[in-house]
């Protein structure tokens, strides 16, 4: 008994930073102002190489992380700076210029899934930290349980936007994706700011 109820206290002890971490919930309107242009099946496809570009990513953090980021010379604060001033650069092209990718049919769905749906927008900074924290304070395979849990509910998450579109209609959709794209905008300057503090700090 006593072994369940550790392991339940250290799925929750897992679960909880990186459910706060990934916020998924947040990245669904997002997703809906990246993909509005798209039909059902390609907005599936892009949520299917988003969470695969998440779970590749955050597998190899879990295992390898640290060693990466000794070897290159890289630190999370790099992945904040270089993962606010990509989205920022989407966002302000979505309000500038009407689309957040230029040649929507020619790039590939696995393209825009990867990069920013993938990273930094489910697995970014706060998830990468998060994760190389939790390694070292808790089991492996529960820290890898737990985030695997978190990618099949923001999955969840993610599989609602189609029904979104539909309720919402087009008009919607487009007034939705310009007030998100500003919302995108502040979420990148907020982690472009965490990076060059933490630098300057």
């Amino acid at each position: 008994m006593n072994v369940v109820l550790d392991l339940l206290r250290d799925f929750g002890m897992t679960f909880v930073p990186l459910f706060v971490a990934m916020d998924a919930v947040s990245a669904v309107p997002i997703l809906l102002a990246m993909t509005s242009h798209m039909n059902d099946k390609r907005r599936n496809g892009v949520i299917r190489y988003g969470l695969i570009t998440a779970v590749a990513l955050g597998l190899v953090f879990i295992i390898v992380g640290k060693g990466i980021f000794l070897f290159l010379g890289i630190t999370v604060n790099d992945f904040l700076v270089a993962g606010g001033s990509i989205l920022f650069l989407l966002a302000a092209k979505e309000l500038v210029v009407g689309k957040m990718f230029e040649a929507q049919a020619a790039m590939s769905d696995d393209a825009i899934g990867v990069v920013p749906l993938g990273t930094p927008l489910v697995v970014g900074p706060a998830v990468l930290t998060t994760l190389l924290i939790l390694v070292d304070q808790y089991n492996i395979f529960m820290v890898t349980f737990a985030f695997i849990v978190n990618l099949l509910l923001a999955w969840l998450f993610f599989a609602q936007a189609n029904r979104l579109v539909k309720v919402l209609g087009s008009g919607g959709v487009l007034a939705l994706s310009k007030i998100f794209a500003l919302l995108l905008a502040a979420i990148a300057v907020s982690m472009i700011h965490r990076g060059i503090m933490a630098f300057i700090g």
